[in-house]
């Protein structure tokens, strides 16, 4: 048996690999009837001519979604790394003589890497999608377009939740892609790879959509990663990452993201994060500088539990089609709307829910304040609720207190009457932010953003700032506006 490898990461010497399965078989023809002497087939046929379908020439998708699509070139500097010292905690000095003093953590020196991927243009004057892992850790971002012009692009943010990216070239009139709706995408729809696989140019392949709303546990980036994917099987490679999944009207339904090989290379599947998901979080992020992300506060059971383990559990709901919860944060959104343990979550705003990666993805579109419908399954009977979203990013990471000078910034209580002028009791003014701290490394955060809460936190002064911060462990949110915005902002913020 082969071990198939799932490969996120498409970017060439980048691949991250988990353990998998393949499964194998034999195909053959049905004959018209199978039967023993009986003269009535087992099996009836009725043809009735040939089915009605999409059309198979590709053509004209190709042509409209291709210029659409650039290739990424990025630059990873050499940097300093620390590595534990091999001898630290050993009692035999023998070691030592003969390799020299360890001395604690040990720097080396990271050699300069080079990657390559794909990206889509989504706009004329110049942003483009790619993947977060396309992107990570980049010091310079070359992107070539199909008329072979060269760009060098910035970043406007990143989501490692979704693995998705922004970044910006300085160009107009550009052929921005028209983007579809990937809830309508169905099964065995013909749908077209484009990108840049392998450093070779632009590549279009063709396949059909095989699954929808995959979770397939690749992407280990976030804090609270989403995975929803489109699952094809349409050929991509290293270095189609960030590329496009086109309908056969050349549409956008998909960025494809991820492969499923035993060797690296295309020889099986590849994923795709549905255009309806990237689509709320690019916007967020433009909007922004980061996803403004609800959650709903709930633990879900695994699926395709059996009936003992439902009972270990104390689901006793007899309904198997939806997402049973475990568990419910109190202070989460299901909680306050009244979702308990044991309940079966059916449907989200009218739209089915049959596992945690669709449920997941419904979720994922939206920001905190939303209103989301729930319909759910509890002793037998059907129930409606309406949840308001918060924006909690759930359990803590297990760690030290955050702190101020982690941010990397300068701050400043804001006084009675700026307060009164933006409509806040009060808050924190960020007055500078400092090269490499948490705030310019994983935000797009401005000067002069006012900080309300903190986790959740209500913070006034410098001191109840540093008091929220101390209590935080990891993850969590900042919550605050910008003065004249209207607006409330949320920014997430990753300490692990």
């Amino acid at each position: 048996m082969i071990n198939k490898k799932l490969i996120a990461g498409l970017l060439i010497g980048g691949a991250v690999v988990a353990g998998g399965f393949v499964l194998s078989g034999k195909s053959g023809r049905i004959s018209d009837g199978i039967g023993f002497g009986n003269p009535e087939p087992l099996i009836q046929t009725a043809y009735t001519g040939p089915a009605s379908a999409q059309p198979t020439d590709f053509e004209k998708a190709a042509g409209n979604a291709v210029p659409s699509v650039v290739h990424i070139r990025t630059v990873v500097k050499s940097r300093q790394v620390a590595q534990q010292d091999p001898f630290e905690g050993m009692d035999d000095d023998i070691f030592r003589r003969f390799f020299g003093e360890g001395g604690g953590r040990r720097q080396f020196n990271a050699p300069e890497q080079r990657a390559s991927g794909s990206g889509v243009i989504i706009s004329e004057d110049g942003y483009i999608v790619t993947n977060n892992h396309v992107v990570n850790g980049a010091s310079e971002i070359a992107v070539t377009l199909t008329d072979r012009k060269n760009y060098k692009a910035t970043v406007i943010g990143t989501d490692p939740n979704t693995d998705l990216a922004l970044i910006k070239i300085d160009a107009k009139n550009l052929p921005a892609i028209p983007v579809g709706n990937s809830d309508d995408v169905r099964l065995g729809q013909w749908v077209l790879a484009i990108g840049y696989p392998l450093n070779l140019d632009v590549t279009v392949t063709q396949g059909i959509i095989s699954a929808k709303s995959r979770s397939i546990g690749i992407n280990r980036q976030g804090s609270a990663p989403v995975e929803a994917f489109l699952q094809t099987d349409a050929a991509v490679n290293p270095g189609s990452s960030g590329g496009a999944l086109v309908n056969t009207n050349g549409e956008l339904v998909g960025i494809n993201s991820a492969i499923a090989s035993p060797t690296g290379s295309y020889a099986g599947y590849a994923y795709s994060i549905p255009s309806n998901l990237m689509k709320k979080v690019i916007n967020d992020i433009k909007q922004f500088g980061s996803v403004q992300r609800g959650y709903l506060g709930i633990s879900m059971a695994p699926e395709n539990l059996d009936d003992s383990q439902k009972k270990q559990l104390g689901i006793t709901s007899s309904n198997t089609d939806g997402v049973y919860v475990m568990d419910t944060d109190p202070s989460g959104a299901a909680a306050a709307a009244g979702v308990k343990k044991g309940d079966v979550i059916t449907k989200v705003n009218g739209a089915a829910v049959n596992s945690g990666s669709e449920l997941s993805e419904q979720i994922a579109r939206l920001k905190p304040g939303d209103k989301v419908a729930i319909t759910l399954q509890r002793n037998g009977s059907e129930q409606e609720l309406s949840a308001t979203l918060k924006g909690k990013l759930g359990n803590m990471a297990a760690g030290n207190g955050a702190s101020v000078s982690a941010l990397g910034a300068d701050f400043a209580a804001l006084s009675r009457q700026d307060a009164a002028k933006l409509g806040v009791a009060g808050g924190v003014q960020v007055k500078s932010i400092e090269e490499g701290g948490l705030l310019d490394q994983q935000t797009n955060m401005k000067e002069g953003f006012v900080i309300t809460r903190v986790g959740g936190i209500t913070v006034r002064t410098v001191d109840e700032l540093k008091a929220a911060l101390a209590r935080q462990n990891g993850n969590y949110q900042i919550e605050g506006t910008y003065p004249g915005s209207g607006k409330a902002y949320y920014y997430g913020i990753n300490e692990n």
